[in-house]
């Protein structure tokens, strides 16, 4: 109960529980600290072996009670900010029949403990959290959403520890200078075509060389044919690859600008409108519609204490990747706004071919599910160490050394036979 219903368990070392012992139990590790209250009721979660988990109405209700630390002990209910902060979160992640449910279970504890009154603040903070009253808060995330720009508090808090780890990786910068100019002729063009194929717009190389060098129609697949032609275009562009986002506007148009560019020759999935509806992918879900804009601006904002262009590309690949902010096309907008990064800095662009999609994934993945950064630091550094070995003068000669190192080999096939992208630094010397 109290600040320990937050965690569903101890935190630091304290466990706060409703009990008749009068006396705190000191345990190897674990001090539990006991008060009176009404025990168990019906919405509280049974855990088993007589122990019960608050519900998260009563868990507000309790918490509305004023409390202070003694000693080396923490207050047993969070403070004002903790709170707000919590609430933020809470609605933020909730759909409006959970929100309803929560306040019938805050009913059932205020009426519990003598304390009906509570229930009015939990509704009035709850409307805060929702955009739709104000209470004087210093927290972040009540604030924003009571400004209209709530959001998802659980995914702002991994973007700023991402940022956080990202500071503290030394710089490794792959500047495009002198003959690397020359040697990136081509790049754009087979950005444009692995960032499609892994999302399941395949072509061969000639295909899309034909759709957009050429820019020869397919007949037969018209969409398909806008979405290479279009990111193609996107990323070819030096003004817009180019460009730096200063504001936070600035970075919410470019993104639905963007994404109408790629998308455009797909009306079903209304090219540069935000998402009205909630997406997912396997087990992960995305943030939800509402929380949209406003989890974007908090992310963007955190983006500006990072120097470093590499830190910069992947912190905006995964703020567009966890979001996923429109209803398709979030994968290559998220490598269009990683490149732009590198582009604007005159660092070397990242291609993640076809062979190195289940690495890719499953590091985006490791992020989102569990927080793992490294992965990600890793699997990214690898494709922009790949690419700038690539000599993309020309097409056939990028093709050829795409080829001996395997970037064009399906994952499931490279995955059964045991093929890893190689890095052409690692090729045996071929003679003349």
């Amino acid at each position: 109960m109290d600040r320990s219903a937050l965690a569903a368990g101890p935190g630091d070392g304290w466990l706060f529980v409703d009990h008749e012992r009068v006396r705190p139990l000191g345990l190897p590790g674990l001090t539990v600290v006991p008060r009176r209250g009404p025990g168990p009721l019906s919405s509280d979660v049974p855990l088993g072996d007589g122990l019960w988990l608050s519900s998260e109405g009563r868990a507000l209700v309790d918490n509305l009670g004023p409390s202070r630390s003694r000693g080396a002990r923490p207050p047993r209910t969070l403070s004002t900010r903790e709170l707000h902060d919590w609430i933020a979160r809470l609605v933020s992640a909730r759909r409006p029949e959970q929100i309803e449910r929560i306040v019938e279970q805050a009913k059932e504890a205020a009426d519990a403990i003598g304390r009906v009154h509570r229930v009015g603040e939990v509704r009035k903070l709850i409307a805060a959290a929702d955009g739709g009253a104000t209470v004087t808060t210093e927290s972040p995330a009540l604030s924003a959403a009571q400004a209209g720009r709530g959001y998802d508090v659980v995914r702002v808090s991994q973007l700023e520890m991402l940022a956080d780890h990202l500071t503290s990786r030394p710089p490794r910068p792959r500047p495009v200078t002198g003959e690397h100019v020359a040697r990136q002729r081509f790049l754009p063009f087979y950005e444009a075509y692995f960032s499609n194929f892994i999302e399941g717009t395949e072509f061969t190389v000639d295909e899309a060389a034909m759709i957009a060098l050429q820019g020869q129609d397919l007949p037969s697949r018209p969409a398909d044919a806008h979405d290479m032609r279009g990111t193609y275009e996107l990323v070819v562009d030096d003004a817009e690859m180019t460009r730096e986002l200063r504001s936070v506007d600035e970075y919410l148009d470019a993104l639905r600008e963007r994404h109408a560019r790629i998308m455009g020759g797909r009306p079903d999935v209304r090219p540069g409108e935000w998402k009205d509806r909630r997406n997912q992918a396997g087990a992960t879900v995305f943030v939800e519609p509402a929380l949209v804009t406003g989890t974007l601006a908090a992310g963007r904002e955190i983006v500006g204490r990072l120097d470093d262009p590499f830190a910069r590309a992947l912190y905006a690949v995964y703020l567009i990747g966890i979001v996923h902010p429109f209803d398709d096309g979030n994968g290559r907008l998220a490598r269009v706004m990683m490149n732009n990064e590198l582009v604007a800095a005159g660092e070397c662009r990242i291609i993640v071919p076809t062979v190195f999609r289940y690495e890719y994934l499953a590091a985006l993945g490791a992020m989102s599910d569990g927080g793992y950064p490294q992965a990600l630091i890793s699997v990214l550094d690898f494709a922009q160490r790949y690419t700038y070995q690539i000599d993309f003068s020309t097409v056939g000669t990028a093709h050829e050394m795409l080829e001996r190192t395997h970037a064009f080999t399906d994952p499931q096939i490279a995955s059964e036979q045991g093929i890893r992208l190689t890095l052409p630094s690692s090729l045996p010397r071929t003679e003349n």
